[in-house]
């Protein structure tokens, strides 16, 4: 296979929803999407055979398979992973990594400052900057007296993801304008075109998860004491 792909199979379980979508030719031949606070174990795989139905194409003919990495939620983010490299090792074909915040800012369409803000289900933010399409910082988990005292870019800044509703008062109280994009969080579509682009090339994301924090975990008391 050279650098160029034609059919890739795309999946999304990082935040709040689920989300599959097939690119044919560069187009979104079927795509699926469901709001969920929970159940994506369930439903993603269901989602992945009724999008590829819709496409008309089987396994065997996706010559790459993409998901996002995160940053995301423990559990969704795991369980898109690990059906995406169920689906890679079932069919022989290459998975490709792309982070949830490249995702919405590539949906985002702006043309200047955008910053990208994610709820990580706690008091900080995930947070990554952009400008016309290119990354301005890496990706980021901030809290919010982190947020205010930021080294902002000058001009107004646009707002994308599900914690533009946090960010937006904290910009306002330290004297910046900004105005809201949507979306609120990732799809499979963007997620597939992404990958389609950068297949093959040295900007090319393993499948591997990006945590910018240790999840929330609660460890058994020591009984022996």
């Amino acid at each position: 296979m050279d650098g160029t792909v034609q059919r890739v199979l795309a999946i999304d379980a990082a935040l709040a929803a689920c989300s599959a979508a097939v690119l044919v030719d560069g187009e979104i031949a079927a795509e699926r999407f469901e709001t969920m606070a929970r159940g994506h174990a369930e439903r993603l795989l269901p989602m992945v055979r009724e999008t590829m139905s819709a496409a008309g194409l089987d396994f065997e003919s996706v010559e790459l398979i993409a998901v996002t990495i995160g940053p995301g939620h423990f559990t969704g983010l795991r369980v898109g992973l690990a059906a995406a490299q169920g689906l890679s090792l079932a069919s022989s074909r290459p998975l490709a990594g792309v982070t949830t915040l490249e995702a919405v800012a590539a949906a985002a369409s702006a043309d200047g400052l955008l910053a990208v803000a994610l709820e990580s289900k706690r008091a900080d933010l995930y947070l990554q900057l952009f400008a016309s399409g290119e990354a301005l910082t890496e990706p980021l988990a901030m809290m919010p007296a982190q947020l205010a005292t930021f080294a902002w870019p000058e001009g107004e800044v646009a707002l994308a993801g599900d914690g533009a509703a946090r960010l937006a008062p904290i910009l306002a109280a330290a004297g910046r304008k900004s105005r809201r994009l949507g979306p609120d969080g990732p799809n499979a579509a963007a997620v597939a075109r992404i990958a389609a682009a950068r297949h093959a090339t040295a900007a090319a994301l393993a499948a591997e998860p990006l945590y910018l924090r240790p999840p929330d975990v609660t460890f058994p008391k020591d009984r022996r004491r």
